[in-house]
């Protein structure tokens, strides 16, 4: 409709009405700010979360199905096994701890163990921090019962997840350790501040294939990003096919004058299936993004270049996009990355930062 007004009307018109929209619409965000009523109301009739409240509630369906029929990952058992973990860590360690949520996690485990789609890695992970939680803790009525349970879920199990630890691991365990088994690191504050200057936002590449082994390697380690509880709610689609890549880099609004030469897409996808709360819907574009930048370094250390490309919440283009590629209903789009061999003479915008107060504040006092 807004292209066919604006073909069919004079600019002039276009623009006088382009003017009292945004008038009136200020006036009534004046008005619905004031109370969460008002709020309501206000988001009633203009419906801009529409496309995300959907999304939430499909998550959460999908969340609480996944724990009936548990596939490649299981966001329950993770973020368990991590809050475990926690407990494990503590100082002082309490000699009970986690009675409210134990029968839960072993009731999940016994049904992942079994699953034939689960990944190996998570069983291991698992099985590890059960059997080290039921060593250190004290027994009661609720932890006995959960002890039970896990013994007989766990039989055998430890003998087919023999895999090689990523982190410092005693007895090739994937439980918690100490901070003094990390490797130590020879990248200094100047080399590690030449890489941040080295990784820029290149929207001019060379018509070059890029490899799919070099994204693997780079996604791998992206994983070691944080994540809240681990449960890593995101991943990353990978196109190196120019044409579906450069259709793909046209669904977002701030390409145009450059999409064409784009070699290679990543969509990063955030996983609102791994919550069964509202709460905690922003999840996924917080730990998506931690990956993501993740992967933009990763990547440049690999000699393949980057731009983070902005995907604003518009339902044109989320209709666009999911007719090129396969999403969920609970999948969101947190961004998208241009990669591919940097053109030599392709300019990069200089883009002054922000430093010093105007990004660290001292509250110290």
């Amino acid at each position: 409709m807004k292209s066919f007004l604006k073909r069919i009307l004079p600019a002039s018109v276009v623009r006088f009405l382009l003017r009292t929209k945004v008038n009136l619409d200020s006036r009534f965000i004046s008005w619905a700010q004031r109370s969460r009523f008002y709020s309501d109301l206000y988001y009633f009739v203009n419906n801009g979360f529409s496309i995300e409240h959907q999304s939430v509630l499909k998550g959460r369906k999908a969340y609480y199905d996944s724990l009936k029929d548990i596939g490649e990952t299981c966001a329950l058992l993770r973020r368990n096994t991590h809050r475990l973990e926690k407990g494990l860590i503590m100082r002082p360690r309490r000699t009970v701890f986690a009675e409210g949520f134990i029968r839960e996690t072993v009731d999940c485990y016994a049904n992942a163990v079994v699953s034939t789609k689960l990944a190996e890695a998570e069983k291991k992970w698992a099985t590890d921090v059960l059997d080290e939680y039921f060593n250190v803790v004290e027994s009661t009525p609720i932890i006995e019962e959960a002890a039970n349970t896990f013994e007989k879920s766990r039989r055998g199990v430890r003998e087919r997840l023999d895999l090689t630890a990523e982190f410092p691991s005693r007895h090739a365990a994937f439980k918690p350790y100490f901070y003094e088994d990390l490797k130590s690191s020879n990248i200094s504050f100047g080399e590690l501040k030449k890489l941040f200057i080295r990784r820029r936002s290149v929207r001019w590449y060379q018509d070059k294939q890029v490899p799919i082994k070099q994204v693997q390697k780079a996604a791998n380690i992206a994983s070691f990003a944080p994540s809240a509880c681990n449960r890593q709610p995101y991943r990353f689609l990978f196109c190196n096919k120019k044409e579906k890549a450069v259709s793909i880099a046209k669904c977002a609004g701030g390409t145009k004058g450059f999409a064409e030469n784009l070699p290679a897409m990543i969509v990063v996808v955030g996983d609102l299936s791994a919550y069964p709360y509202e709460r905690d819907r922003h999840l996924i574009y917080i730990d998506g993004s931690l990956a993501a930048m993740q992967l933009m370094l990763a990547l440049e250390t690999l000699g393949l270049s980057t731009c983070s490309i902005n995907w604003p919440e518009v339902d044109s283009s989320e209709q666009k996009i999911r007719k090129i590629i396969k999403l969920k209903d609970y999948e969101r789009i947190v961004m998208l990355l241009a990669v591919g061999y940097a053109d030599a003479y392709g300019g990069i915008p200089y883009s002054q930062k922000k430093e010093s107060q105007l990004i660290l504040e001292d509250i110290s006092r």
